[in-house]
């Protein structure tokens, strides 16, 4: 009767959604829910500056824009800090981040937090649905044992699924509410409620066996993309010492039209998902005794490419007379990708981080960070430099690490004295290097 009856409410949009996590997973899911006429929607974030702007209107997020979360408040979302609103919620979805320790283990604190805060209010006929991306198991063994201590049986009393975000920010193409999703659900009964619930604001989930199968499909998808990447930065460095412009030999190997997939390199790899999710199936694949060297390795050659990248530096100012600390370097792009303001994990931070160090005078330009915000592990104060042909004459060094669209690339080429070039921007020249 529970799963007719929830199934009912989400066929009619008179659903009452609860998200944890208004941050670039959370927020951009509720618009597309929003979008799709389910308009009760709790936004639950335990920042009270992010509630309030929220509340406000003042979005964070470049893909929810504040018009439409304007659009989205008038309808009915509601950003809070407290978990009470679940009381009212018929689905309760958890988006929080899941980093990696110090020691490269799975982090699940933020989940643990959120679930120690939020088990209080749940009920019977709640819909409970994971989307951190995590290690296959963790939906089972932090989930499942709260139901228990509720005395509520899951398929029945309470339904449990895991679906994994496939983000992807600054992409315009696909969006939260174009992307197919996979499901999956502790039970039968849990999988059909996850199903008919994301087929309301995505195109024809796929359903898969269990959350294990759903939670390892995420692992496997990022780290298809970390092992190519960090295979094409190998192989950059492999061009490098041949003497070969590895940008061009991808774009001819890109002629095939089967068989070769195009990754390009850079100066390292970037963003929430792909330098971290790896790791989660290397620590619990331990326990299965097996060693992920693939996955190990694609680690290493990341922290190698940022290393090849300063060594060039190094290399090309000595060249010119000129030692790294007494240089003066100005760094093009901190974003770990192309026209967004996103800076996690982006590997141009520890690059900067590593030039200053090494006594360099470091400066940045990127059109997406008029200052460089407070950070985890790092503490710049430091302001964006206008991009002109003075300011671009005084530095020694130019190093394109992100090529925002918005960079003015003709007065660049034009009025820089040298040019470390890492994502294939220019054609090399006596003055631009490939790195």
């Amino acid at each position: 009767m529970t799963v007719t009856i929830l199934k009912r409410r989400i066929k009619d949009r008179s659903v009452k959604v609860a998200i944890a996590g208004m941050g670039y997973v959370g927020l951009p899911l509720a618009k597309s829910i929003s979008n799709s006429g389910i308009h009760k929607i709790f936004g639950i974030d335990i920042n009270e500056n992010k509630v309030s702007n929220l509340s406000s209107g003042k979005s964070d997020i470049e893909s929810v824009s504040d018009n439409d979360l304007q659009k989205m408040l008038n309808y009915g979302f509601k950003p809070t800090k407290s978990f009470s609103c679940l009381k009212k919620a018929d689905v309760f979805i958890i988006c929080v981040p899941t980093p990696l320790s110090k020691s490269n283990d799975p982090d699940l604190s933020f989940i643990k937090a959120t679930l120690e805060s939020a088990k209080k209010y749940f009920h019977k006929s709640l819909f409970i649905c994971l989307e951190s991306t995590t290690y296959p198991g963790t939906t089972e063994e932090l989930l499942v044992p709260i139901a228990k201590e509720l005395n509520l049986e899951i398929g029945k009393d309470i339904f449990i699924g895991y679906s994994p975000e496939r983000e992807d920010p600054g992409n315009k193409e696909f969006s939260t509410g174009t992307i197919r999703r996979v499901v999956s659900g502790f039970t039968k009964e849990c999988l059909e409620i996850c199903q008919s619930f994301y087929s309301a604001f995505t195109p024809n989930p796929y359903a898969v066996s269990s959350t294990k199968a759903a939670e390892l499909t995420k692992l496997i998808e990022n780290i298809q993309r970390s092992v190519n990447i960090s295979l094409m930065n190998e192989m950059k460095i492999i061009a490098d010492k041949m003497g070969l412009n590895i940008f061009e030999i991808i774009e001819a190997a890109s002629t095939k039209p089967f068989g070769f997939n195009k990754y390009l390199p850079g100066p390292g790899i970037g963003g929430h998902c792909i330098p971290v999710d790896p790791f989660y199936l290397t620590w619990k694949a331990k326990q299965y005794g097996v060693h992920t060297r693939f996955i190990e390795l694609a680690g290493e050659i990341n922290s190698q490419t940022i290393s090849f990248v300063i060594d060039k530096a190094i290399f090309l100012l000595n060249r010119i007379g000129i030692s790294l600390s007494k240089s003066k370097i100005l760094i093009l792009g901190l974003s770990y990708k192309k026209n967004i303001a996103d800076l996690r994990e982006s590997p141009n931070l520890k690059i900067l981080q590593r030039l200053i160090e090494l006594g360099s005078k470091v400066d940045y330009s990127d059109p997406y960070f008029k200052k460089i915000p407070d950070l985890r592990n790092f503490n710049f104060k430091k302001k964006s430099i206008e991009i002109n042909s003075k300011s671009l004459k005084s530095y020694d060094l130019i190093m394109l690490l992100t090529d925002h669209d918005d960079f003015d690339y003709e007065i660049i080429k034009k009025e820089s004295n040298l040019i470390i070039d890492t994502r294939g921007v220019f054609k090399p020249s006596k003055k631009i290097i490939h790195a």
